[in-house]
């Protein structure tokens, strides 16, 4: 179509481009930052944005969501491999001991009602983890995306509910496919992905049933091998020694040393200790989440 009709920008509306240079750089011109909702929502683990929803960046994803923009997915996974990056230099920096990655990222993206999915005529999130896993790859990270998660039952409107509605309509909405916990487990860093956050209620339930999903293959495979050991250790600079293992909790800075943060699953195989770090990466969250003083 953009063949024959003029394509418009999908941040300001300018002619003959999919989004101008301007948009872009207010899409990822900036270093992603670590964000965190208000109030912040129990279980989220740490997230990075590229953008404020705000101005550019949201109308250029609302035309993608809603309008059905399709090529803005491509501008708009740059901006979410950017954040993928920065969460993964965060969890190589918070490691310790010898550090080895065994897979490649792991993207994990939060699935759209399957009602939103008819009417959109696709599902957002996923394909910006597409385009955002094919950007990592040719800039020499290995990733993929790994569609495990799935709706358990239908959820209402997340829009017009506040923050506790929210996590009130979501609890137990998600769950792993069959089979999706030894997949998780079998790669590198898990990244639970989305185009927006908002609240967080979403990415928390998200890390929910990945978590158990992951606990529950690290237990299943340890309970095959006789002489399984497991040693749980806390703290900033948690790391594990165990055979096989699955951590329930590692904490981080601040007051996230009080409630669950990034988990870190490993398997130690004789040839140094691996950590694989669950946290979450989106295109753009609230301007608010930016603000917070992390220190």
């Amino acid at each position: 179509m953009d063949l024959v009709l003029p394509a418009e920008c999908g941040g300001c509306g300018s002619a003959r481009a999919v989004l101008c240079p301007r948009c872009r750089t207010a899409l990822g011109g900036a270093a992603p930052r670590r964000v965190r909702p208000v109030p912040e929502p129990p279980g989220l683990p740490v997230v990075h944005a590229a953008a404020r929803y705000a101005d550019e960046a949201r109308a250029a994803l609302l035309a993608h969501k809603e309008r059905g923009v399709l090529a803005l997915a491509a501008p708009l996974g740059t901006a979410l491999a950017g954040a993928v990056r920065a969460g993964l230099r965060e969890a190589r920096s918070r490691s310790t001991g010898s550090v080895r990655e065994r897979g490649p990222v792991l993207l994990v993206p939060v699935p759209s009602a399957r009602r939103a999915v008819r009417a959109r005529g696709h599902d957002p999130a996923r394909r910006i983890a597409l385009a955002a896993a094919g950007r990592l790859r040719r800039t020499g990270t290995p990733a993929r995306v790994l569609a495990v998660l799935r709706q358990r039952h239908p959820v209402a409107d997340q829009s017009g509910l506040d923050a506790r509605q929210r996590l009130d309509n979501l609890a137990g909405a998600l769950a792993v496919v069959p089979g999706g916990g030894r997949l998780l487990s079998g790669g590198g860093a898990v990244v639970l992905v989305d185009d927006l956050m908002t609240t967080g209620a979403s990415l928390a339930e998200a890390a929910r049933a990945v978590r158990a999903a992951m606990s529950g293959a690290a237990l299943s495979g340890a309970g095959d091998r006789t002489g399984s050991a497991v040693e749980w250790r806390t703290g900033p600079d948690a790391y594990w020694t165990a055979r096989s293992a699955v951590y329930p909790a590692a904490a981080g800075e601040g007051r996230e040393e009080r409630k669950p943060g990034t988990r870190m699953a490993g398997r130690n195989r004789g040839d140094g200790v691996v950590l694989d770090a669950i946290f979450a990466a989106v295109v753009a969250a609230s301007p608010e989440a930016f603000e917070i003083n992390r220190n």
